[in-house]
């Protein structure tokens, strides 16, 4: 995996992950080590199919509780400000809209808060920078495949 360049999260993103790692280490893991240990038990392991699933999820498991731990260690939370009202920052949630009139709702969020969600765009996205600062009304370029694209900014708000 490439480096990330953001380490910045919301007050939201850092509980969730933090949630996440809890429950790999506190729940799950314990349950797939028992699973691992009973299918031991049972003899053979080359030809076990439940030792093998169960120890490559336990791998798995292992792999994810090394990334949360060291981005939680990494990560800086930022928390809304008052001075960011009015203006495109961090955890801002923005709408916009193309010439042909078509709308997107979304807030900028860090890195690791965006999967599952179609809602949340990196802080490290094109469109994000291209809004960062920016006010409602402003115009801005976003760069595509084909060139650039325009979106105005009709609205801005925080979750306080």
């Amino acid at each position: 995996m490439s480096e990330i360049s953001t380490k910045i999260i919301t007050v939201e993103g850092h509980a969730a992950l933090k949630k996440e790692l809890d429950y790999l280490w506190r729940e799950h893991r314990p349950d797939i080590t028992q699973k691992v240990a009973w299918a031991a038990s049972l003899g053979d392991r080359s030809e076990n199919a439940d030792y093998q699933y169960n120890k490559k999820l336990l791998r798995e498991i292992d792999r994810r509780v090394r990334y949360l731990r060291k981005r939680l260690e990494d990560m800086r939370v930022v928390a809304y400000s008052p001075e960011q009202e009015g203006r495109v920052f961090f955890g801002a949630w923005v709408e916009v809209e193309d010439e042909e009139g078509e709308s997107k709702r979304f807030r900028v969020v860090g890195y690791d808060e965006i999967y599952g969600r179609m809602d949340y765009i990196s802080i490290d996205s094109p469109m994000a920078r291209a809004l960062l600062k920016k006010e409602v009304g402003d115009e801005v370029s976003v760069p595509v495949p084909s060139g650039s694209k325009q979106w105005w900014i009709t609205k801005i708000e925080y979750l306080k």
